[in-house]
C-alpha cells in the first residue's frame, strides 16, 4: 500500500507561500511610498518630470540669447 496524501500539510504550505508574497509585495509598495515621499526614484524607474520638456526649454533659452 502506498502512502496517503496530507492534504492538511500541503494546503498549509501553501497558504505559507502566499502569506510571504503577500508580505513581500506589501514591503515593496511600503519601500516605494517612502521612495516617493523623500523624492528619490528607485532602480528602474523613470522621472517624467525631466524628461523632453526640460531639454526643450534649453534650447529655446539658448535661442534667446543669440
Amino acid at each position: 500500500m502506498g502512502r496517503r496524501t496530507n492534504y492538511g500539510f500541503e494546503k498549509r504550505q501553501r497558504e505559507i507561500k502566499k502569506q510571504k508574497k503577500k508580505e513581500a509585495k506589501a514591503e515593496r509598495k511600503r519601500l516605494k511610498k517612502e521612495e516617493e515621499e523623500a523624492g528619490t526614484l528607485a532602480e528602474g524607474e523613470y522621472d517624467y518630470d525631466d524628461g523632453p520638456e526640460e531639454e526643450q526649454e534649453e534650447e529655446e533659452e539658448e535661442e534667446e540669447l543669440e
